[in-house]
């Protein structure tokens, strides 16, 4: 089994910036640099025909390169986890190819997608008890970055292991 998700990369420099936020209580637990991403559609675990499948239809699949900077923080709280992340602008280009690719992803015979996609690249994570991150939302909610041109994204397999996942890139489709 193949466990699966379409992402976009985070330019180096950025990712530099990301990590200069990584402060706050002891129980977060930071992506590492090699890991940040932002996520367009995970699909989760399939065979190795559906995963072919997947990735033909990604690379079919056109779009026009757009510009994308860093814009604000924010987290996602549940009962149990919960995440701490940097926001992104423009939205719209990205929803508008997170639209194409969950089509694409679609026609290959995945499930639809039944939860709002709310574009993000996740920095830190937490399980119970809930840290206190506002201080650090109050800190970083100014965050901006220089513009850069999104101009690929990439099925990616993720595996899990002690050490947290891996990510290997296993398609890469360009704008075209």
């Amino acid at each position: 089994m193949h466990r699966l998700f379409v992402a976009l990369p985070v330019p180096e420099d950025v990712a530099d910036l990301l990590l200069d936020l990584e402060e706050g209580p002891d129980s977060l637990r930071w992506v590492h640099a090699d890991q940040l991403h932002l996520t367009l559609r995970f699909i989760g675990e399939v065979d190795g025909v559906m995963a072919e499948d997947i990735a033909a239809a990604l690379s079919s699949l056109a779009f026009a390169a757009f510009p994308l900077r860093l814009n604000g923080t924010g987290c996602f709280a549940h009962r149990r986890h919960g995440a701490l992340w940097a926001g992104i602008e423009p939205r719209d280009p990205v929803m508008a190819l997170a639209g194409k690719v969950e089509r694409a992803v679609q026609s290959a015979g995945v499930a639809p997608e039944t939860r709002a996609f709310h574009p993000h690249i996740t920095l830190a994570r937490w399980s119970r008890p809930r840290p206190d991150v506002q201080l650090w939302l109050t800190r970083h909610a100014a965050l901006t970055s220089e513009t850069w041109m999104v101009s690929r994204f990439g099925l990616y397999e993720s595996r899990l292991g002690r050490a947290g996942p891996s990510y290997t890139l296993v398609t890469d489709i360009e704008a075209r």
